[in-house]
């Protein structure tokens, strides 16, 4: 296009693209940027262009600032603390050693000084928003107009460090800017780590991974297209829909009539990354209406609380974790129906139970009981049964499970007429693994004297299953109904009559080597059981225990002389012994 006469270290186009100026050697010339023919020029050791394309400054020396205007001079000032470097833009900004000062274009009056020194200063086309990038973060703010105006008028707010109100900080982002540009509200730019993002309403969205240094040239919207160089002149674009940033512009200016303008022209695979800035922004109702991605809108109805938009979702899924998440919040909205449901298609059987329990519903305590046992969810299935008073479907549960150990337990303190029968399947199951630990168990009804009250409780039983039989009672009789506590079912079952079932009856003896297998389980007792004369003698040796524990002698040790039997009465049988 031609010569420059000096050489150039920054070279800047004014707003509307008609001048472009080269600035360095402490001199400046302004050039038409077409032909490229010498408009204007003059000494300098920085120029800067102001919103309005007819208006420039340059910083003279480091303590004088000239505003220029249609490339004539309009004022000259000093700033208060100098001027180490200046901003074009929106408001013309000067670095000092104290910090950063923002002065009108019109009257170089001071706006605002706001203790930061920055590296770059970028406003948007609007005035609105404006980006300080230092060495280490940048600052978005917005420029709050109407204010400033107000307190021009009236004189307050106003300090010596200009209006208190003239910014409102948006957001600080850790990153370091290198070069940057405005699209609408979106604040595009380059990284220290070579990557491209946009940043708009406080989210950062990346848009490439550069694999070298490059610097943003600028957008062109008819294209949806951001160009990019490098050191090496080559030209890079990339992709950047401006359908997806004037949406996002709008919903930053809460503009949202021009939102729905906007949104059909977006296409649909980008429309997923619009709605999660909407929710990040707070507006998850449209979030969900915009969102083409099934896991995003189903968070999103989860949030909202919208059950049938998350139920259909849920059944086009057929995710085990997403009937879960249903169901909660089915119960939370009390819809108890559909929480069932979705606990069903989750084969959620522990929630199901606190489902069933808590709302007392019989019917599906026992329907979940059969499932749960189909299914193999053993804990469920005891738990429903127990619930309902089914003892001999747990008693059998346990047994097919092969807990036998936890089934003779059962049948003693419940089924008393059942324990020959599991000790039984216990022995032989035990005895596959160790023999003399199968021998030890002892029968309850084989050895009476080692199972107290086990006649009694074969009556508790009976009298209780024939009783109960086929009754159900409401919950409106629990304040009638006696605690357990309080029962005492053998005084209930006095006169009662049994109705042809069969009371088990117990063995009064026993072979030698049952005694020996007894003995395992219970030795002392075991061993002295042979006929009722020596079972009557029991009590005698446990006096005689008792005693010696009084005389505290240790009869393996001691000589009858050691002890001392003064307090003691003591027969010559006892001495004998």
């Amino acid at each position: 296009m031609g010569s420059c006469e000096i050489y150039p270290q920054t070279i800047q186009h004014n707003p509307n693209g008609r001048f472009v100026v080269v600035c360095g050697d402490g001199e400046y010339i302004i050039y038409t940027a077409m032909a490229l023919r010498n408009k204007s020029f003059g000494s300098a050791q920085e120029f800067v262009w102001a919103h309005d394309s007819s208006e420039y400054a340059i910083r003279e020396s480091n303590s004088i600032v000239k505003i220029f205007k249609n490339f004539k001079e309009k004022k000259s000032f000093k700033p208060d603390f100098g001027a180490e470097g200046i901003y074009g833009g929106f408001l013309l900004g000067v670095r000092s050693v104290n910090g950063l000062a923002f002065y009108d274009w019109e009257n170089t009056e001071l706006i605002r000084r706001i203790e930061i020194q920055p590296k770059h200063i970028f406003w948007s086309d609007s005035g609105e928003l404006v980006c300080i990038a230092t060495e280490e973060s940048f600052f978005i703010l917005r420029y709050m107009a109407d204010k400033v105006a107000a307190s021009q008028e009236n004189n307050e707010g106003v300090t010596e460090d200009g209006i208190e109100d003239a910014f409102e900080v948006q957001g600080e982002i850790q990153e370091i800017v290198k070069t940057g540009l405005w699209v609408g509200d979106c604040f595009i730019y380059t990284s220290s780590v070579n990557r491209l993002n946009y940043y708009v309403g406080g989210e950062i969205v990346t848009i490439a991974h550069l694999d070298r240094t490059m610097y943003l040239l600028g957008y062109i919207p008819k294209d949806d297209r951001l160009y990019l160089g490098d050191k090496e002149l080559n030209i890079v674009s990339y992709s950047l829909l401006v359908s997806v940033l004037e949406y996002q512009t709008a919903v930053m200016r809460r503009d949202f009539g021009m939102a729905d303008k906007v949104l059909p022209t977006i296409p649909k695979e980008q429309r997923t990354r619009v709605a999660h800035f909407l929710e990040k922004q707070g507006f998850k109702q449209q979030a969900l209406a915009v969102s083409t991605d099934p896991e995003h809108r189903f968070e999103l109805a989860l949030q909202l609380g919208e059950l049938k938009i998350a139920y259909q979702l849920a059944v086009e899924a057929e995710s085990e974790q997403k009937w879960k998440q249903l169901a909660e919040l089915a119960i939370s909205k009390c819809q108890f129906g559909l929480a069932q449901e979705c606990l069903h298609h989750a084969q959620d059987y522990g929630g199901l139970l606190l489902l069933a329990t808590a709302s007392g519903n019989a019917t599906m305590v026992g329907k979940l009981a059969e499932g749960a046992e189909r299914d193999g969810k053993n804990n469920v299935a005891f738990m429903t049964y127990f619930l309902q008073g089914k003892l001999d479907q747990c008693l059998e549960l346990l047994i097919r499970t092969n807990r036998l150990p936890e089934a003779a337990f059962l049948a003693r303190t419940y089924l008393p007429s059942q324990v020959s029968r599991v000790v039984k399947l216990w022995r032989e199951n035990l005895a596959k693994v160790n023999q003399k630990a199968a021998e030890s168990l002892a029968d309850p009804t084989e050895y009476e004297n080692l199972f107290p009250g086990l006649k009694e409780a074969f009556a508790a039983e009976h009298y209780l299953r024939e009783s109960c039989l086929g009754t159900t009672r409401p919950a409106t009789d629990y304040p009638l109904v006696t605690l357990n506590e309080d029962r005492n079912i053998l005084e209930e079952a006095q006169g009662y009559e049994p109705k042809g079932t069969f009371i088990p009856s117990v063995a009064k003896t026993q072979s030698s080597e049952e005694s020996v297998a007894a003995a395992h389980v219970a030795e002392p007792a075991a061993a002295a059981v042979e006929d009722e004369e020596e079972e009557e003698e029991i009590p005698a040796f446990s006096e005689k225990d008792k005693i010696l524990d009084e005389l505290e002698v240790d009869l393996d040790n001691m000589e009858l002389d050691d002890i001392d039997t003064t307090d003691v009465n003591l027969d010559d049988d006892f001495l004998d012994d």
